[in-house]
């Protein structure tokens, strides 16, 4: 059997909202999965899973037409879906009497069950949550029947509010593969056993590195998974190096090469250090401008030659000042004092007493 293992596709929410680019990557979420979905029939999959989080909140009536008229369009793959904590099926939600395909099987159940899948002989079981915080182990416990099918958990957790995972308890458990969602960066609990494919595609600045599904094949009650790269672009965080020599617009440049080195679909965050020429301040919006560009930190520091401007200015307002933070530690509270005060200093041409 061939199947593959998706999580946390999140559709509905709109990353980056405050941001140009927030209304296309909304749609990119959609057009991910659909693409994702659209590789299963490709790779001859027999099985898709999907643990948790379909959807950013909990769906309306159209949000789940939507997805069952895309997984009904494959109608040879069997699709097997729970409902996490950011889309939970809670009571009188749209997930409560909607109808799906006859290849979908929602486990929308507060309590664990089982769907049989005959032609594949394997059976899926799982539970969706009624409730954005489920604290209890509810996995811990859970074991499948004694038969000769492959055994699949859907689970979605991993933390102290949304069902802790404790991986001796999945080891002991009996089941052949847990397809596991909720961890945004994909991760292995058990190898070759009880996975995370992380989300999709990312949603915040936090989900950086590639994203994607998993692959999996079952050789008896083995698994062999490989992660598949799936979203168009991710987070990235990059460090620039600023020196003396640079401006405003040499400073804009290099950040602008970096992006084309690096990706321009990618969405960035910038650090700027080193040491910059004292009086030039990067003008952090003209930055932006070089890319996707979520935010622009500038750590630089001015060039100081502090024993220079000491014995330049001994017996002067600016030699005194420096001299009153002697011994101050490297990338201190007392260092970057000194630097912003000399800044003021040098910039109003206060050496004298």
């Amino acid at each position: 059997m061939k199947f593959l293992h998706i999580a946390d596709v999140h559709l509905g929410c709109e990353p980056d909202g405050r941001f140009e680019w927030a209304k296309e990557r909304k749609r990119e979420l959609w057009e991910t999965f659909r693409d994702s979905i659209a590789d299963a029939e490709k790779e001859r999959a027999d099985l898709v899973l999907i643990a948790g989080d379909l959807f950013h909140h909990t769906p309306d009536l159209q949000e789940l037409r939507e997805v069952n008229y895309l997984l009904g369009s494959y109608p040879r793959i069997c699709f097997a879906l729970i409902a996490g904590n950011h889309d939970c099926c809670s009571p009188q939600s749209a997930w409560e009497s909607f109808e799906f395909a006859p290849n979908v099987a929602f486990l929308g159940s507060r309590q664990a069950e089982c769907i049989r899948f005959p032609a594949l002989s394997c059976e899926v079981y799982g539970f969706s949550y009624d409730r954005s915080r489920i604290p209890q182990n509810l996995y811990d416990r859970l074991r499948p029947s004694q038969n000769e099918f492959f055994h699949i958990l859907l689970a979605h957790g991993g933390d102290r509010d949304h069902i802790p995972i404790d991986p001796q308890a999945l080891e002991r458990s009996g089941f052949d593969y847990i397809a596991l969602g909720h961890i945004h960066k994909p991760s292995v609990v058990l190898p070759g056993k009880a996975l995370y494919p992380g989300a999709l595609s990312p949603i915040d600045a936090g989900d950086e590195g590639p994203h994607g599904y998993l692959i999996g094949e079952t050789h008896g009650t083995s698994v062999e998974v490989h992660f598949v790269k799936k979203a168009l672009r991710e987070y990235v965080s990059i460090v620039v190096s600023a020196d003396e020599s640079d401006t405003v617009f040499s400073m804009r440049d290099k950040v602008q090469a970096v992006v084309g080195q690096r990706g321009k679909e990618n969405i960035y965050r910038v650090v700027i250090r080193g040491q910059r020429q004292p009086g030039v301040q990067f003008d952090t919006d003209l930055i932006r401008s070089a890319g996707m560009i979520l935010d622009v930190a500038d750590e630089s520091v001015p060039a100081f030659h502090l024993q220079e401007l000491k014995e330049r200015y001994r017996g002067q307002l600016i030699g005194r000042y420096i001299e009153s933070f002697e011994g101050a530690q490297r990338g201190s509270v007392e260092e970057k004092a000194l630097h912003a005060g000399l800044e003021a200093l040098l910039s109003q041409g206060m050496g004298q007493a």
